[in-house]
C-alpha cells in the first residue's frame, strides 16, 4: 500500500471550524465512494493565521495508480472544488510503506 502525505494551508478568511466541519461531514463520508483509498484522516497543526500550514492529512491507497484513477471520477472532482475554496495543498510526500510497520494490539 501506498501513503500520501499533504500540508495543508486554510485560505485568508476561511474559519478553522468550517473546514473541520466540511472535513468531518463531507470529506471523511465521501471516501467509501473511493475504491483506491484504504484510510484517511486530516490531523489539525495550528490555528495561527500565519503558521506555514494549518493541517496535515495521511491518504493510504492500494496503488498510486487506483488513486489516480479515483481522482479522474466526478465524486473526487466534487471534492476538489469544495476543497480549493477553503484551502491549499501547499506540499505533497507519497511512498510506499515497508511492510509490515508496527501497530500496537492493545
Amino acid at each position: 500500500m501506498d501513503i500520501i502525505v499533504h500540508r495543508i494551508r486554510l485560505r485568508p478568511g476561511v474559519s478553522p471550524e468550517r473546514f473541520e466541519t466540511w472535513v468531518r461531514e463531507t470529506d471523511y463520508t465521501t471516501c467509501p465512494q473511493l475504491p483506491s483509498v484504504r484510510s484517511f484522516s486530516v490531523q489539525k497543526v495550528s490555528a495561527d493565521p500565519r503558521a506555514p500550514f494549518h493541517y496535515f492529512e495521511v491518504i493510504t491507497v492500494v496503488s498510486q495508480a487506483d488513486f489516480a484513477a479515483d481522482m479522474k471520477s466526478d465524486v473526487f472532482r466534487g471534492l476538489v472544488s469544495e476543497f480549493e475554496e477553503m484551502a491549499s495543498v501547499i506540499d505533497e510526500a507519497a511512498g510506499e510503506r515497508i511492510a509490515p510497520g508496527y501497530h500496537a494490539t492493545a
